[in-house]
């Protein structure tokens, strides 16, 4: 192996990773690219986080709703 280390990361890190990506606004090539994912696995988590509300979708950008920034903070502050 090339030295790359590779972390398992549970969805509620994935997760946290892309609100804080989408933070003010990041577009889904920019989310894949700082979060590791690949496109399908992004497209699977946004759905998810937008039906939750945590995640809104517009103007070719995906931003993290206020709800999505108070679990942001929670997830944070649990963060072992």
């Amino acid at each position: 192996m090339g030295g790359v280390s590779i972390k398992n990361r549970c969805r509620t890190d994935i997760a946290v990773d892309i609100l804080r990506v989408a933070m003010n606004g990041a577009k889904k090539t920019h989310i894949v690219s700082e979060v590791n994912l690949n496109f399908n696995i992004a497209q699977k988590y946004l759905e998810m986080l937008n039906e939750k509300e945590l995640i809104r979708h517009g103007k070719g950008l995906f931003i993290t709703t206020d709800k999505g920034k108070v679990f942001h903070e929670m997830a944070k502050e649990i963060k072992l």
